[in-house]
């Protein structure tokens, strides 16, 4: 089975599909010809087309990762970590809870969640995967990893056996992996970006290694590459939607699995490509995960639906885009391309996504900000942007409700509310809860992130997108820190200090920001839960 996407009471401009036929765009695309999306993309699009080769070019991992994995399991090595950021870590999540086998993902700087993954350490490979080589979260899960094993008792040349690594040639983090003799190196295609890599070594390695069947995701992906100079192929359809959507005000797409479908997760990493791809210029597609096809915030006058392993539209306006996992990827990819010409602009830079790594970079070297709340009640210490909390009365017995009352004042008209959690997904997903609380006390699209791995997905969006947005930022107290090992701070100061970086970013743009940080996380989670009914 390949992609199929259909739709129902989207208006699609007759303008878009014939301007789309007319420049022959789904063979140029195909051809990979970087002058689609205009002169300024044509330096970056020249080099960043390679993801259109990874139906084929891929293959020649299957067999390779099948031996590895069988080498490791004789080993009793049958519990994989995967350390990774963003395109590192998003779809190896899909596929192994779509192929429902275990992958621990630590694509965070939380104390607690990276405690709980440095367990069973006698079974546990951990892949570390970077395609720059210098992420700051991954190379210090690196070093907390070496020192775990050390402390097991490990040797340096049994510890280097513990890792595989993922990263593009020439990266520090290739000459780190021969330096500690890590046990496979897998050097992917420079000319795929991160989001785009789904199909390639970022992808396939630990899914692989895992247990999914990774060859049944490149043979889908491939059926679906032979009909992409097609242009009547259902990617094609895709993009031409996602752009419609934009055309005529729906720029908020909200994404959900579709009751009953094998796919797991798979709007977690379809937002971070369409996010990072389309959020720029100050304008954007903005990408809405949905727990459910019924959770609030699935219909409102600017946003699409999009059900994925659907067969059919549910209600109006919404796309279904039905598939195996392999075709899903590749038909995203290509429609996010296709989009982007659309909406006029390059999907393939992130010319934001730097600017709160080099805050917290700043903040790490001078110290953590002195922040002192305006009010603290029960668990939680408020504090805020002035537009946000001024007139609040704080010292009110429901001043919270009254600050959250306030921040969803603040949203502007097609505006959106980001929910941004620096917490441990595991011990505090309640705190997902959140989201749709909030959607249901206002029509405004409410998105929901995990930090800081939402600074490598929505935060380009949030930054260079459309200047809609209002914030809530969520941050928790530290019960036990671990220390980076070789370094002059610890996880629990490196996560302080992303948030911090983050909240810098989004007030110097005059956001509005209610920050809470929670004392006690459990008390605090369910303290803001009550306070939004």
């Amino acid at each position: 089975m390949s992609l199929g996407v259909s739709s129902r009471g989207l208006e699609v401009p007759e303008a878009v599909r014939a301007q789309l036929l007319e420049d022959d765009v789904a063979a140029r695309l195909v051809r990979k010809d970087a002058t689609l999306w205009g002169p300024d993309a044509e330096s970056e699009a020249a080099v960043r087309l390679g993801w259109l080769d990874l139906p084929a070019t891929s293959r020649s991992l299957v067999t390779q990762l099948a031996d590895l994995r069988a080498q490791l399991v004789a080993e009793g090595l049958d519990r994989v970590v995967l350390c990774g950021m963003g395109g590192s870590s998003l779809a190896p999540e899909v596929i192994c809870r779509t192929a429902a086998v275990p992958l621990v993902v630590l694509d965070t700087t939380d104390p607690g969640q990276l405690m709980a993954a440095m367990t069973d350490l006698e079974r546990t490979v951990v892949v570390v995967s970077s395609k720059s080589g210098g992420t700051v979260e991954t190379e210090s899960q690196r070093r907390a990893f070496i020192a775990a094993f050390a402390r097991a008792g490990l040797d340096e040349r049994q510890i280097g056996a513990r890792f595989v690594v993922v990263t593009d040639p020439g990266s520090p983090l290739a000459d780190t992996a021969a330096a500690m003799g890590a046990r496979a190196v897998f050097l992917a295609d420079p000319t795929v970006g991160g989001r785009y890599s789904a199909l390639s070594a970022f992808g396939l390695v630990p899914s692989a290694l895992a247990g999914a069947d990774v060859a049944a995701l490149v043979d889908d992906a491939e059926a679906l590459a032979e009909r992409l100079a097609d242009p009547g192929n259902a990617a094609m359809e895709l993009g031409i939607a996602l752009g419609a959507g934009f055309r005529t005000g729906r720029d908020k797409l909200a994404l959900a699995d579709a009751a009953g479908t094998p796919i797991q997760g798979f709007g977690d990493w379809a937002e971070q490509l369409i996010a990072e791809s389309t959020g720029k210029e100050g304008r954007g597609i903005l990408p809405v995960v949905l727990e459910s096809p019924e959770a609030p915030g699935a219909s409102a006058p600017d946003v699409l639906l999009a059900l994925v392993g659907a067969e059919a539209p549910a209600q109006p306006p919404s796309i279904c885009v039905s598939g195996p996992l392999g075709a899903q990827f590749l038909g995203w990819e290509y429609a996010t391309a296709v989009a982007g010409r659309v909406l006029g602009i390059n999907p393939f830079d992130q010319p934001n996504v730097t600017e709160s790594k080099e805050n917290t970079s700043a903040l790490l070297a001078a110290g953590l900000p002195d922040e002192q709340p305006a009010a603290t009640i029960g668990a939680v210490e408020i504090r805020g942007t002035a537009p946000v909390l001024e007139g609040v009365d704080l010292s009110a017995h429901d001043g919270l409700s009254l600050a959250l009352d306030a921040l969803l004042a603040s949203i502007p008209p097609r505006g959106y509310l980001a929910v941004m959690a620096y917490l441990d997904r595991l011990r505090d997903a309640r705190a997902a809860d959140v989201r749709a609380a909030l959607a249901r006390r206002t029509e405004h699209a409410v998105t929901f992130g995990w930090g800081p791995r939402f600074l490598h997905s929505t935060g380009q969006y949030h930054k260079g997108g459309p200047q809609v947005g209002a914030f809530l930022q969520l941050t928790g107290a530290v019960d036990e820190d671990v220390p980076v090992p070789d370094r002059t701070y610890s996880f629990g100061t490196l996560q302080a200090a992303q948030a911090a970086g983050d909240r810098k970013a989004l007030a110097d743009r005059g956001r509005p920001l209610l920050h809470l940080h929670l004392t006690d996380r459990a008390a605090g989670i369910g303290q803001l839960l009550t306070a939004l009914g």
